[in-house]
């Protein structure tokens, strides 16, 4: 069983950045692919990136070349760089590990973006 923790939220004006990190206990994070998705008030869980086991990223149209995602498996860790921060960027953003799919999520943390 993948326990995963987020940390990083917080609140931020527009145009700045924020980096959130994905920590994970209970399993090899090397096996996973990895990725964060995010949800909005009163809208459905949206993909924002993954990570594949060999590095491959993937990015949700909206965010591309703004946001960032990496692993460190040293660390049995997965970050989100956010930067260039928008309102519409406001979400609880949740991380998720898997095989052929999301498997295990972690609680979320909030990101505001407001001035």
């Amino acid at each position: 069983q993948v326990q995963l923790v987020e940390s990083g939220g917080g609140l931020v004006q527009p145009g700045g950045s924020l980096r959130l990190s994905c920590a994970a206990s209970g399993g090899i994070i090397s096996f996973y692919d990895m990725g964060w998705y995010r949800q909005a008030p009163g809208k459905e869980r949206e993909l924002v990136a993954t990570i594949t086991t060999g590095f491959r990223t993937n990015y949700e149209d909206a965010i591309k070349g703004r946001f960032t995602i990496s692993r460190d498996n040293g660390k049995r860790t997965v970050y989100l760089q956010m930067n260039s921060l928008k309102p519409e960027d406001t979400a609880v953003y949740y991380c998720n590990a898997g095989v052929n799919g999301p498997a295990y999520w972690g609680q979320g943390t909030q990101v505001t973006v407001s001035a």
